[in-house]
């Protein structure tokens, strides 16, 4: 009886090391985005007392990966992954500037356009990318984090469901740790959380592989009102 021996694949071999790395090196804290700086309304919802524990925190993340900010970002990425797969100026615009004007107050706007101006310029100046600079130096308009992180993502050799699964996860962690350092929970419910938004997380990302152009959008009027809120109050923390 001869008995087979197969090789086990490993992870980093079908994904490819340098594009795992890439993926790491990006949504890393030490990326320097400026995303620490920003709580979409976090902290005006934890002065009114809406959210004020690990529940009501999980709750909060939860509704903006799957109905807010987190959907549009995933529906942007998605579109500018695939504009810089084709090489398409024009379509990469589109879905930069859609995800510029999506935004529903004056503080998410900044947090998106900030943020995508900082990761576009650091990416460029470590991990050149002729389509994107090229792109980046025809542009006049205000950038946005999705947009940028998708497009790179393509030209990184990154496939686009780990892109999307690995930006959302950085959005409700950075979240989370907002909510850490406004003291409405600690260290270890905060790793309750993040465990506990691996299905949604997961979830949201598999539906935007397939969501069609006109369901874009979002519905989240509570983070709205929250971030409204936030560019008047007297003493914050975030720039969101």
């Amino acid at each position: 009886m001869r008995v087979r021996h197969r090789r086990m694949i490993t992870s980093t071999e079908t994904f490819g090391r340098g594009s795992l790395y890439r993926l790491l090196a990006w949504l890393s804290p030490s990326f320097p985005t400026g995303a620490f700086s920003y709580s979409h309304g976090l902290e005006a919802a934890a002065v009114a007392g809406t959210v004020h524990d690990r529940a009501t925190l999980q709750s909060w993340i939860a509704a903006i990966i799957r109905h807010g900010s987190g959907r549009i970002d995933a529906d942007i990425l998605r579109d500018a992954y695939r504009a810089a797969q084709a090489h398409d100026f024009a379509a990469l615009d589109a879905a930069n500037r859609r995800g510029i004007a999506f935004r529903g107050t004056a503080e998410l706007a900044l947090e998106s356009s900030q943020q995508g101006a900082a990761f576009l310029s650091t990416c460029l100046a470590a991990w050149r990318d002729p389509f994107l600079a090229e792109w980046a130096a025809t542009t006049g308009a205000r950038v946005c984090l999705s947009a940028m992180f998708g497009a790179a993502a393509a030209g990184g050799g990154i496939a686009l469901d780990n892109a999307l699964l690995a930006y959302l996860h950085a959005f409700a962690a950075n979240l989370m740790s907002a909510g850490l350092r406004l003291g409405l929970i600690g260290q270890t419910d905060g790793q309750r959380i993040l465990a506990a938004l691996e299905p949604i997380v997961a979830e949201a990302a598999q539906s935007a592989l397939n969501r069609a152009s006109a369901d874009f959008g979002s519905a989240t009027f509570a983070v709205d009102l929250a971030s409204m809120a936030h560019e008047t109050q007297y003493s914050r923390l975030f720039r969101s």
